[in-house]
């Protein structure tokens, strides 16, 4: 019984660990995404300065036309990203789920492992006095008989 129950508590810590080394990944990927984004905002209000600059000394239909079109793009792309960011949050929501759960059960093999530990200290106790108490009645009798 001690031998699985260790077994269980070693298998439970390493699902734990890679429920750690999970959630860490989908925070890492989370930040990642918001320092992508700050970047194409970034991007997006430089690139508007440089049209408003280029603006005032006259643009051609066609450039205008052109540079335009490169804004829409970005923000398309700006779009899409702010899409993609529910998916990183729901990640690191679900890693951090699964993190809980693997701790809870490992907590619970750690608890049973305690209980069983005490449990054998208890009954090493009361072992002890059981035969400290017969020792001294024998001790008793004896002392009775001389």
């Amino acid at each position: 019984m001690e031998n699985t129950l260790e077994f269980l508590m070693d298998q439970a810590q390493s699902r734990e660990k890679d429920a750690v080394l999970a959630l860490s990944k989908a925070r890492s990927e989370l930040e990642d995404y918001y320092v992508q984004l700050s970047q194409i905002e970034q991007y997006r209000l430089d690139y508007c300065a440089q049209l408003v600059q280029r603006g005032m000394n006259g643009l051609t239909a066609s450039q205008y036309s052109h540079l335009n079109r490169f804004l829409t793009q970005l923000d398309e792309t700006l779009k899409k990203q702010k899409e993609a960011e529910e998916h990183f949050k729901t990640q690191v929501q679900n890693c951090e789920s699964h993190w809980l759960e693997m701790r809870k059960e490992r907590r619970s093999y750690q608890w049973l492992i305690e209980k069983r530990q005490k449990e054998k200290v208890q009954q090493a106790e009361r072992l002890d006095q059981k035969q400290m108490d017969e020792f001294s009645t024998i001790m008793f009798s004896r002392q009775r008989l001389q």
